[in-house]
């Protein structure tokens, strides 16, 4: 009932706008009685992934909570695990506004942010500064104006940041909203990118005595040779798992709509077919080997059902979780 509200608030403001009022006044209530407007108690349903223990596997996805400024807010609404970022190494305004577009017909929304974030040092502090004691996932990028040929430098970078503060990482070279960092997952680019991280990773944990898996997010639009290239490729250099997926470029699903014109990556219903498409040939071409969590136009059980039927280990939740609000999470539960 709040959050039907809330939605009906926001939803007549700038969607930027809102993202930011929600956001700021999550931060600021989450530990007073107002939060008892989004806290809920949802089953328990333990998953061990990746050698974590997740109190369930309906998990927040990247890029709502860039800056890692609400994770205990989000902890209340009972997701298994919360996933902030994509962070980079500094601090970057991202592309100009306006820039999130809502298509209320699709339950979609198109952004083409940028990364925008304050900064990698600026998250950890956040991170130490949070209560949350459950699963939190990292998920790392590269500055704008770094070139391909350097951006590992960037992942890097970021990576010996966030280690000892992170339950894993995720490697973001999916994004549409970076000239040129999907090129990143082609080829020679995806493997030597995934080697030095392989080896940074590996010098980590022997540094820190922690184990910390590295995922890679992946996007939707890849054909059905590339996913076999990129799986091939995530096998041999032993990554520990993969996020499928990203938001899509294609628009041929909402093709009249206001915005759907709109330059950036289109998110929520629109993609889920594409999604669950793309776990289900990672699961094949791995034979099951490579942990997956997928995301992408969940916002119903039986989308998640969907995810998982597919071979999806874990799922995540972005937009639908913008159109449903935090019920979304204890729905999918409640029918697993």
């Amino acid at each position: 009932m709040f959050y039907d509200l809330a939605r009906r608030f926001m939803f007549t403001r700038d969607a930027e706008w809102a993202h930011e009022f929600a956001l700021n006044n999550l931060r600021r209530f989450a530990h007073t009685p107002l939060s008892a407007a989004w806290s809920q108690s949802v089953p328990n349903k333990p998953v061990n992934f990746l050698g974590l223990e997740f109190k369930n596997p309906v998990g927040l996805a990247a890029g709502l909570d860039k800056n890692a400024e609400c994770i205990d807010a989000f902890s209340q609404m009972g997701f298994g695990f919360v996933e902030v970022g994509t962070v980079t190494p500094r601090p970057q305004a991202g592309n100009d506004k306006p820039r999130i577009f809502r298509l209320p017909e699709s339950n979609a929304i198109i952004n083409r942010m940028g990364f925008n974030n304050k900064g990698v040092d600026n998250l950890v502090n956040n991170v130490k500064a949070a209560k949350y004691d459950g699963i939190l996932g990292i998920n790392i990028g590269k500055n704008k104006d770094t070139p391909n040929e350097q951006g590992k430098d960037d992942y890097i970078h970021c990576m010996r940041k966030v280690f000892e503060h992170a339950s894993y990482i995720t490697v973001n070279i999916s994004s549409p909203n970076t000239p040129g960092l999907r090129d990143l997952q082609y080829g020679e680019a995806l493997d030597d990118l995934l080697q030095s991280l392989k080896n940074e990773q590996l010098d980590l944990v022997a540094k820190h005595n922690k184990q910390v898996p590295m995922l890679v997010k992946i996007a939707p639009d890849l054909d059905e040779v590339q996913i076999g290239q990129v799986s091939e490729s995530l096998i041999n250099n032993k990554i520990d798992g993969v996020i499928a997926t990203n938001t899509t470029l294609e628009r041929a699903m909402v093709q009249g709509q206001q915005y759907a014109n709109e330059a950036g990556g289109l998110s929520g219903q629109p993609v889920r077919q594409r999604s669950t498409h793309v776990v289900s040939e990672l699961k094949r071409l791995t034979e099951g080997k490579l942990p997956i969590i997928g995301v992408g136009g969940i916002d119903d059980a039986d989308s998640a059902k969907e995810k998982f039927a597919a071979g999806a280990d874990l799922v995540q939740v972005y937009t639908g979780f913008i159109y449903k609000g935090p019920e979304l999470v204890k729905t999918i539960l409640n029918s697993l």
